[in-house]
């Protein structure tokens, strides 16, 4: 096998946000990051991470600071806008289509715009709107669809336009639990069959863990982690503990396990106690049975948590915002 090709390079990309007062947000704080054709990465972060800006920088549609972006080789900004026919996107939802045309005339339109408008292509546009159950709206303007349906179609046209690279940003956002299933596997077939590569930046982990390999995780502008979801996945497994007490919350526990434990918690209900803690250390193990002991607990139940993306994901950002704060 040959070496892979790059179809993104991001290099020290920083975008700052000057307002009023002189005040200024560093939305992306020199990030770097690379991406192979036929890869499907994830994006993620919490609301004002850097997500959204990261991918308007790398679309042209926001002029960076500093730092170098690369589609296939073309750098973005000295390319524009002929580097654009390598690259689509599905930002903010269905506010990317006409919505007095039909579903149709914006699918035909869209491609278009991109050249594609082959009888092979035209096949191809009639399967995403078989596979997306839009043959009764084809004809319908797009003002009169359900939120869900415009969503549809706003995939749908960016797919359309066959790009090598695709950004979907929300790309479930409207969707019901049978389309966003039939979206997954709609974007690794694409990937596998037609070599696309597709960045999915997404608050639905679920469908991030689902058809990702890799995930860049973004705190306050910056890349806090870069990996294969498997390895952040087990990088947390067998840490989060889950205790029940047989009887209420003992005095002072949950002061005891705060003070030692960040995240902690401690719930009851009057009879029973269930506590929850994450343990980082390898003898943390030993000084949670010296603190439950010490307040008299008894242990009726103790056992690991599975983790999955999400729990990662979040005890990442928790321990960068706690550097952040302490620094």
């Amino acid at each position: 096998m040959g070496a892979a090709t790059t179809a993104l390079d991001v290099k020290s990309l920083t975008k700052v946000f000057h307002e009023r007062g002189n005040k200024s947000v560093k939305a992306v704080d020199s990030i770097s990051f690379q991406v192979n054709q036929g890869e499907v990465l994830g994006l993620l972060g919490p609301n004002g991470a850097g997500k959204t800006t990261t991918i308007k920088c790398i679309l042209g549609l926001m002029r960076p600071d500093t730092g170098e972006i690369r589609v296939f080789g073309e750098n973005v900004e000295a390319c524009y806008p002929r580097v654009l026919r390598n690259m689509s996107a599905v930002l903010e939802g269905s506010r990317n289509l006409y919505w007095r045309l039909t579903v149709w005339e914006n699918i035909l339109f869209f491609a278009r715009l991109h050249g594609v408008t082959s009888r092979e292509d035209k096949a191809h546009f009639e399967n995403l709107i078989r596979l997306f159950s839009l043959e009764d709206k084809r004809n319908v303007e797009v003002r009169k669809l359900s939120q869900g349906m415009k969503q549809k179609t706003s995939i749908v046209c960016t797919l359309a336009r066959r790009t090598p690279v695709v950004f979907l940003d929300e790309p479930t956002l409207g969707l019901d639990v049978e389309t966003s299933l039939e979206l997954r596997h709609v974007l690794k077939q694409l990937a596998s069959e037609e070599n696309r590569t597709i960045i999915v930046s997404s608050h639905n982990m679920d469908v991030i863990q689902d058809v990702c390999r890799r995930v860049i995780i973004l705190s306050q502008g910056r890349i806090v982690a870069d990996d294969h979801i498997s390895d952040l996945v087990s990088l947390f497994k067998t840490k989060a503990y889950r205790i029940i007490l047989l009887e209420p919350v003992p005095e002072g526990l949950e002061e005891a396990l705060a003070s030692r434990f960040k995240g902690a918690t401690v719930t009851g209900d009057g009879r029973r106690t269930e506590v929850r803690v994450n343990l980082l250390e390898n003898d943390d193990i030993y000084t949670l049975m010296d603190i439950l002991r010490d307040r008299g607990a008894i242990i009726d139940e103790i056992s690991n948590e599975e983790t999955d993306l999400e729990k990662a994901f979040l005890e990442i950002v928790r321990r960068e915002r706690n550097n952040h704060e302490s620094s």
